[in-house]
């Protein structure tokens, strides 16, 4: 058994995994660059992902949604590689 944020870290990684298949689809991929003490993952968008006119959508509906929903210990998702229009 690991730290808790190593178990943290695994149950973020077995999430992604579960939508990586979606974002390869497109050309792009996605990693894990944090894991803050208070819940709030950053991520960063890779491949095509990363310039893609629809990430914002695909962030907001698809992978904030999933990893939220996987992992509820994650309060926040935020990326590192491009800002979120409100």
């Amino acid at each position: 058994m690991g730290t808790p944020a190593q178990d943290l870290l695994v149950k973020v990684v077995d999430a992604l995994d579960e939508i990586r298949p979606f974002l390869n689809e497109d050309g792009g991929d996605l990693s894990v660059v944090d894991i803050t003490e208070d819940g709030i993952l950053k991520i960063e968008f890779t491949g095509a992902c990363s310039s893609c006119s629809m990430n914002n959508m695909t962030f907001k509906n698809g992978v904030e949604d999933a990893i939220k929903r996987l992992v509820p210990e994650i309060t926040s998702v935020e990326p590192v590689n491009f800002s979120l229009s409100h």
